[in-house]
């Protein structure tokens, strides 16, 4: 697998069109891809700047002047890959990534966008996410993490359901204690769901031992149930896909000269044990053919009366 920026696309390079074919060698290029991956970085800077308001208020026009120009290199990447297809432009939306592409740079031309300054904020912020596709390993793990969301998705509901059932547990041991914690289900629920990251778990273990000391079973039950073992399973089932995914990209081994060699030299001492098999049969065959004959008994010519 390449690890430097590079794109899965398949241009036309056997084109007879001397602009197709250019554009494709320059699409399929190290340099233009290395090229694109320093302008979404430093897009990605450019948008960090503007959070500085004393870096707005003084070169807020240069910043402004900064994203157009990272919105024409864009364009033009865009124009370049798409001419690459020559002829069939329509393999270029079989990708995913592409269409993603595609999308986010239009988007930055819907008319009204320029005048919502949150909306031109997320299209400018959407481009940063176009590195995704320019790192070959940065894919598969996306690819990865989406093809394991039914797993997710599943142990979502396992979740919810856990955080239910304690939730009214805790509901019935704290109501009074704690209403502002654990007074309806939703906000036992809302607790419980910041006590998976464990970090205030010692306060609340305090606040139910303020209670009674055999409150500390549900906390430490709930630590086991929800947050060692749910994220166990979380984890498992995204590495699990990472696998079968990393699996199938995994390019299938192209055979060297030396094990062409080899091959021809086994498939051609096979075919010829194959045509000597075939002659001792026939051998054989004639042989029994000629033993019949010798020992089929002499009958003489019948003369004609």
């Amino acid at each position: 697998m390449r690890r430097t920026p590079s794109t899965d696309d398949i241009e036309a390079h056997d084109s007879r069109s001397p602009l197709v074919s250019a554009c494709a060698t320059i699409a399929d290029s190290l340099v233009f891809n290395v090229a694109i991956f320093a302008v979404i970085l430093a897009n990605a800077v450019v948008l960090g700047l503007e959070t500085y308001p004393n870096i707005v208020r003084d070169a807020g026009d240069e910043l402004d002047v900064l994203n157009d120009v990272f919105l024409g290199i864009f364009v033009v990447e865009l124009v370049i890959r798409l001419t690459a297809f020559g002829s069939r432009p329509g393999g270029f939306f079989r990708s995913g990534w592409n269409v993603f592409d595609f999308v986010v740079v239009i988007a930055a031309f819907l008319p009204g966008l320029r005048e919502n300054s949150t909306l031109l904020r997320i299209a400018r912020l959407a481009r940063v996410l176009r590195i995704v596709r320019l790192l070959p390993d940065l894919r598969v793990l996306v690819t990865a993490i989406g093809r394991s969301l039914p797993g997710v998705a599943s142990l979502a509901v396992l979740a919810i359901v856990t955080l239910f059932v304690y939730g009214m547990i805790g509901w019935t041991i704290f109501d009074d204690h704690a209403p502002e914690q654990y007074g309806t289900i939703g906000n036992a629920m809302l607790t419980l769901f910041v006590m998976l990251s464990l970090e205030n778990l010692p306060d609340n273990i305090e606040l139910g031992r303020a209670l009674s000391d055999w409150t500390i079973l549900y906390f430490v039950s709930y630590a086991l149930v929800a947050a060692f073992l749910l994220f166990n399973i979380l984890i498992g089932v995204v590495i699990n896909s990472l696998r079968r995914r990393a699996r199938s990209s995994t390019p299938a081994s192209v055979p060297t000269a030396s094990s062409r060699a080899i091959l021809a030299s086994r498939c051609s001492k096979s075919a010829s044990a194959r045509c000597a098999r075939r002659s001792t049969r026939s051998r054989r065959a004639w042989r029994a053919k000629a033993e019949a004959r010798c020992q089929r008994p002499f009958q003489p010519p019948v003369s004609p009366r």
